[in-house]
This record gives structure tokens, C-alpha cells and sequence, in this order.
């Protein structure tokens, strides 16, 4: 590992102009690209304090031994010339995204005499042009065949295309009107080019013109008392509009634009892009990617754009995004394109209502993502493994108890505390704490409170009553949802209950920083480790454990604040109402002859009920509900 101090360039060398930069590590190889519009701005900040970087970027300086820059013109120069080179060195620390599946195309390849349409997948070629991504190949292959009715344009192969040629015979789609037969000269190759010219106007939207010319034909057919060329023409007619009926209109103003959807965490993100032609949606795609280098949603929606966004032809007009990207990759998307190129944030409408759907498609191909990811057994043990060996365990935790406190503005303060074994989790295991006074001063006594109380040691008689309690067995390694403080805190608890050989870190949430006791420096585990991935879960799932007892909690508080004021009314018998009833909602909606049903109510408290819990008290319904709102629910892990 370098020390950056011994490639740092000497002053004055660097020129304040925009640029682009690698670092290279000790054999040469490129480790990292980026642009800047100061290069020496940008470089210098790379330097100037080592200690204060970001974890990554910190692990990408120590990586690298030197550094080579090459000046532009402009930021839009820079922007291509970095995309070039991250195509061309594929550098580690750079964010690469990566399709989750292959996705159908649908190819026309222009560069032949007799272009030809199929249905593939795999890398681009030059010559060819492509048409999608599609979602399913049964979908766009029933659509080719709807289409090649209006346009025949040749579909096989080169080698079934040459033996036709050799015994003077087209094959089986020349005699069902659905290919032009070129390969026997029934239409030369400029005719032949004509169809496939028309045929990639209608697969890019351009349809109007398209079902005018035929509707004229038709007429004109039909008024020359040529009926059966008139027939033909309306069934070609039918069938471009059943393949166009296969895409419902999403956008009514028939814009052109592809919209796309971004779902992130700490470690990942997936990406969703619908590609919308003539306000149908004609393609979709998912792609997921691991963060590898430290950057922010504006940077995920640029890296993205310059990968998806190659040839002139994929860049629509219009580009709807949840963020403003770089404006310079939108002037270079404009150069590409050869016309203008607008990125958008939708605020209202139909574009709205079309992004949240491509946005939630993203978040379920995240969570699908990492379902997937935490089903393999094999990445599991691989993640234990990680775990027990940059951590430096004893043994291999294959039970893993986690920690976290949450709680609404300082008040209602909760613990939870959830297990995993074998790297899959137990919810049967899971406990809900609901902290003391003295406990929710602070995260640390907050911390320290549910470890203690975890950890606690039992008297013999409760142990008889439940042997196999499941708090009888200590984990391999404690986690906690937070810093030093909190981890120290921890660590304190375990101690005073005579368990200090159970290991226990903390995971910060800012930088997924592993903080362990007594060390004054966190550990940082590489991004793409299944240790991590796990270690996060594993948070995640303690802080979601948290956020529901807090918000139980909070609404059983304000049932109970709008029942005692009514006299005569005890906790004994406000819990039995609301165990009738279910909220004080239906409570207030009772008659009184409904309360008289709840044992212990009889007709004066039912009255008193009914006359407390009037329209006044609806404000406490409507704040029982705003208690479930996820926004409000502050999450009490500490910072390192």
C-alpha cells in the first residue's frame, strides 16, 4: 500500500484547466479515472489531507503509485474522453454497472446488401442497429411477426439466405407473404432496403406516417374497385396496430423519452430505465451496480448515462430523471445525438406518475437483488468466513445478535434485538425493549440498558421454567447500530455481566465504518465483501425491528392518553376496550350499546365514554395514525 505522499505532483505542475486524470497502481494498471474542471483543484484535494478522505477514495490513493492527467478544451471533452478510457482500462475503483439478466434486442443489421431483422443478445455490434432492451424475446418476436406482414424484410440466416440463392427456392415465410423473397430476386436490394428503412421507422415510434399511407392505399384500392388489394391493405393496417396496441399509451402527447428510475443504498443501487417511443413504452432494462467509488446520486445518474447512452440513435429527445444530471453530460448527449437533448424532473402529471412506477420497479429489483444475494448458501458461508477473518474471531460466528435504538424526537426511546444464524434470520429470536428513563438520556445508555438487560444473568428457577430460552445462548459476535460511544457502551455491559469473551463492533451508518473497542481507528472492509453485505443486512434488519416497536409503542401511548380522560375508566379496563374494539377510532364510532358488550362497562361508562370521545378527539386519531408514518421515526444510531 502506497503512501500518496511519494507520487503526489510537485507544485505548480498541475494546470488549472478541465481535464482527466488516472491513477495507476505499482504494475502499471489503471485504478481509477476521473474528470475535473481544475485539474488542479481536484488533484490537490486528493492530497491534502489523506486521513480526511472518504474511506474509498482513502483506498484508492493507497492503492495507486502514481498519477497522469491530460487537459481539454472542455468540461463536454472531458466528459468523453473519461467515458473512453473507463471503457478502455475498466478500473476497479470506478462505478461499473452490470445488467442483471441479458436483455432481448431487436437487431437490424443495415451493414449487408440484404439487411436482415432477428432477435439476440450479447455485446453490439458495429453495422448493425439495435432496437430495445425488450423485457421478454416471446414478446418482441410476436411483435416482428405481426410486422413483417406490412414490411417482409429478410429474417434468416446467412447460410439458409445462400443455399436459397443456390437452388432457386425461398423458404417457407416467401410463400406466406411474410419475407420478400430477395434471396430468389423477387425484389432487388434497393426495393428490399426501402422496406427496411420503413420497418425501422416504425420499430422507433414513427408510426403516424406509416398507418396514413396505408389508409390512403386502402381507399384508393377500394374506390378502383380492387377489393382484394384493398382487403390485403386493411389486414397490413390490423396488424401494425395490434403490435402498436401491445404497448399502452403511457405518455398521451406522444413524447419520445426514456425515463429512468434509481433505488440506492450505502453498498448498491439499482437502476430501472423504461424507453418510451411515441408514448409507448417499448423497451425496458435493470441494471445494478456496487459502489465501489464514493459518489452521490447525481454522479450514479451520470456514470449511467454515459454507459447506456453510446450510439446517436439510443439518445432519446428527452430524458426523465429523479435528479439533475451533469450539465456537461447532457451537452455531450446533445453532440452525440446531433440535436437537442433536455433532462427533466418531473413534478407533476402523467411524467410524474410514469417515474414513481419506473422508480418502484427499481426498488424491487434492489430488494430481488439482495434477496437473491442473501439466499446463496454459498455466499453466506462466504460471508461468515469474511467476517470471522478481517474481524479476527475466535471461531466463525454462525450466530450474529444485533443491536439498535430508535426513537421520535428524542422521546419513546426502544431497543431491538435481532439474530442470525448461519447468516439467515431467526424473527422468533427476535426482542423489544422499551427503555427506561435513565436509559433514554442518551444512545449509550440506551445501548447500554438492552445489552445489559440481553445479557443479564437468570436465576435457576426461570432457566428450569424455559431451558431452552433462546437468550441462554451468547452469539459469536455482537453488532451494534453505531460508533465508538455506543460500542464502548456495549462493551461495558458485557463486562458487568460477565460476558466480555462475546466479541462486539459497531457498524456507523455515514461511512459503514466497523468500529470495535478500545481502537481508536475504524475498520474499513472492502465494498464488494459478503462480510459487509451481511454486517449491513443484519443492521438493517435491527434498525426496520426497531422502527416497528417504536411506532407501537407510540401509538398505544396516544390510545392511552385519549382513554384517561375518561373518569372512572382504568388501565384494566382501557385495555380491555381496546382489545374489543382494536383503536380508539372504533371506539368513538361505538354506540352505546356496543361499549355496554366489553365486560366491565356498564351503562354510566359507556355514557361517559361516549360523551369524552367526541369530535374533538379525532386530532388524537389522526395523530395515532401520523405515529405509523416512516418519515417521522428518527433512527437513534449514533455517528462515530
Amino acid at each position: 500500500m502506497a503512501d500518496p505522499s511519494t507520487y503526489r505532483p510537485a507544485p505548480g505542475t498541475v494546470p488549472d484547466q478541465p481535464g482527466v486524470y488516472r491513477f495507476r497502481d505499482a504494475h502499471g494498471r489503471v485504478v481509477y479515472v476521473g474528470k475535473a474542471k481544475s485539474l488542479r483543484s481536484r488533484l490537490s484535494s486528493y492530497f491534502a489531507d489523506v486521513a480526511g478522505l472518504h474511506p474509498r477514495t482513502r483506498a484508492m490513493v493507497e492503492a495507486a503509485s502514481e498519477v497522469d492527467w491530460v487537459t481539454v478544451g472542455t468540461e463536454v471533452e472531458a466528459l468523453a474522453l473519461e467515458y473512453t478510457w473507463i471503457k478502455e482500462f475498466d478500473p476497479r475503483f470506478n462505478v461499473r454497472y452490470r445488467d442483471d439478466k441479458s436483455y432481448p434486442y431487436l437487431i437490424l443489421t443495415l451493414g449487408e446488401e440484404f439487411p436482415r431483422a432477428y432477435v439476440g443478445r450479447g455485446a453490439k455490434r458495429k453495422g448493425a442497429r439495435y432496437f430495445g432492451p425488450y423485457a421478454h424475446a416471446w414478446a418482441i418476436r410476436e411483435t416482428l411477426d405481426l410486422v413483417l406482414r406490412v414490411f417482409p424484410i429478410r429474417t434468416c440466416t446467412d447460410g439458409v439466405f445462400r443455399r436459397a440463392a443456390q437452388v432457386g427456392r425461398p423458404c417457407l415465410l416467401a410463400y406466406i407473404d411474410k419475407c420478400s423473397a430477395p434471396c430468389v430476386g423477387r425484389i432487388d436490394a434497393q426495393e428490399h432496403r426501402r422496406l427496411v428503412d420503413e420497418f425501422a421507422s416504425f420499430m422507433s415510434g414513427r408510426t403516424a406516417a406509416i398507418e396514413r399511407r396505408l389508409e390512403t392505399q386502402m381507399r384508393q384500392a377500394a374506390e378502383s374497385e380492387d377489393f382484394e388489394s384493398a382487403a390485403r391493405l386493411r389486414d397490413d393496417l390490423g396488424a401494425l396496430r395490434r403490435a402498436m396496441e401491445r404497448n399502452t399509451v403511457v405518455l398521451s402527447d406522444g413524447t419520445n423519452a426514456d425515463v429512468i428510475g434509481l433505488a440506492e443504498d450505502e453498498l448498491e443501487a439499482a437502476v430501472e430505465v423504461f424507453h418510451v417511443r411515441d408514448g409507448r413504452i417499448r423497451g425496458q432494462r435493470t441494471l445494478v451496480v456496487e459502489k465501489v467509488e464514493d459518489i452521490d446520486t447525481p454522479g450514479l445518474l451520470t456514470r449511467l448515462m454515459q454507459q447506456l447512452y453510446v450510439e446517436p440513435e439510443s439518445i432519446p429527445r428527452t430524458v426523465i430523471v429523479p435528479v439533475e444530471p451533469d450539465s456537461a453530460m447532457v451537452d455531450l448527449l446533445a453532440e452525440i445525438r446531433g440535436g437537442p437533448v433536455s433532462a427533466i424532473v418531473p413534478q407533476r402529471g402523467q411524467k410524474r406518475s410514469l417515474w414513481q412506477t419506473v422508480t418502484t420497479n427499481a426498488e424491487q429489483a434492489l430488494s430481488l437483488h439482495k434477496a437473491r444475494r442473501a439466499g446463496d448458501i454459498t455466499a453466506r458461508s462466504r460471508a461468515i468466513s469474511d467476517i470471522q477473518h478481517m474481524l479476527d474471531l475466535p471461531e466463525a460466528p454462525l450466530r450474529i445478535e444485533c443491536v439498535d435504538i430508535s426513537h421520535l424526537g428524542g422521546e419513546g426511546v426502544v431497543g431491538s434485538l435481532v439474530v442470525f444464524e448461519d447468516g439467515a434470520p431467526r424473527p422468533r429470536d427476535y426482542r423489544s425493549y422499551t427503555i427506561s428513563d435513565e436509559g433514554a438520556i442518551d444512545d449509550t445508555r440506551a445501548v447500554h440498558e438492552v445489552v445489559s438487560r440481553r445479557f443479564r444473568p437468570r436465576d435457576e428457577s426461570a432457566s428450569a421454567r424455559n431451558p431452552t430460552r433462546t437468550s441462554a445462548y451468547p452469539p459469536q459476535l455482537l453488532v451494534i447500530d453505531g460508533g465508538a460511544p455506543q460500542v464502548a457502551a456495549a462493551s461495558r455491559a458485557l463486562t458487568e455481566c460477565g460476558m466480555s469473551d462475546v466479541p462486539v463492533v459497531g457498524l456507523a451508518k455515514r461511512l459503514e465504518e466497523v468500529w470495535r473497542p478500545d481502537d481508536p481507528e475504524p475498520l474499513i472492509l472492502p465494498r464488494t465483501s459478503e462480510g459487509l453485505f451481511m454486517l449491513q443486512r443484519i443492521r438493517d434488519e435491527a434498525h426496520r425491528t426497531a422502527l416497528r416497536h417504536q411506532r407501537r409503542t407510540r401509538s398505544r401511548k396516544i390510545a392511552t392518553s385519549a382513554l384517561d380522560s375518561v373518569s372512572g375508566l382504568g388501565p384494566a379496563k382501557q385495555r380491555q376496550l381496546l382489545r374489543s374494539f382494536g383503536s380508539v377510532k372504533r371506539i368513538r364510532e361505538a354506540t352505546i350499546e356496543q361499549l355496554q358488550e366489553t365486560s366491565g362497562i356498564g351503562p354510566e361508562l359507556a355514557q361517559r365514554i361516549h360523551d369524552a370521545l367526541g369530535v374533538g378527539d379525532m386530532m388524537n386519531d389522526q395523530a395515532q395514525q401520523d405515529a405509523s408514518a416512516p418519515g417521522e421515526v428518527i433512527d437513534g444510531g449514533g455517528r462515530p
